[in-house]
């Protein structure tokens, strides 16, 4: 079941971005917990960052194509910050992976939001989509940059007893 946390994701003054993924997925993790206390949660929080300065999702557009061009040509970062409460217990970690998109033309940003695919992602883009043809490497996790570092959940639901005795 996916239950949305109603929490304010807006950044903590001079907050770096593994910090701030890692702080709203703790938030969402308790706030789910906490309505669901015989529920394991699993809570995320996904961002990419250029420089350090958080690109959150695109309020439009312009600024969408705004974030494209200033990742073209460069390397970015993308923190995921993923939290599992299972009861009174809290498990939380970041994950990074470095992302190098290749130099874009004006016509293939505009091509690219036109598409409307990363008008709700971090970035303005969707590696899993249309925008992995502009991917020229990645450093780390391919699923954190998608939003969920599976390697990380499936290490620690490995270690829940339930899931360990059907091993």
């Amino acid at each position: 079941m996916v239950v949305p946390a109603d929490l304010d994701e807006t950044g903590l003054p001079g907050e770096a971005p593994a910090a701030h993924v890692g702080r709203l997925a703790r938030a969402k993790a308790h706030s789910i917990a906490a309505r669901f206390p015989a529920a394991a949660v699993l809570a995320a929080d996904t961002v990419v960052a250029l420089d350090d300065e958080i690109l959150g999702k695109p309020r439009d557009d312009d600024d969408a194509r705004r974030m494209l061009g200033r990742l073209a040509g460069r390397a970015h970062r993308v923190y995921t910050g993923v939290a599992l409460a299972v009861g009174a217990d809290i498990r939380a970690e970041v994950a990074m992976s470095e992302v190098t998109m290749a130099s874009l033309s004006p016509a293939e940003v505009g091509w690219y939001v036109a598409s409307g695919e990363g008008r709700d992602k971090a970035g303005a883009y969707a590696i899993q989509g249309l925008a992995s043809r502009y991917v020229t490497g990645i450093q780390g996790s391919y699923s954190n940059v998608v939003g969920l570092p599976v390697a990380v959940v499936y290490r620690w639901l490995r270690d829940l007893p339930v899931i360990h005795s059907q091993h």
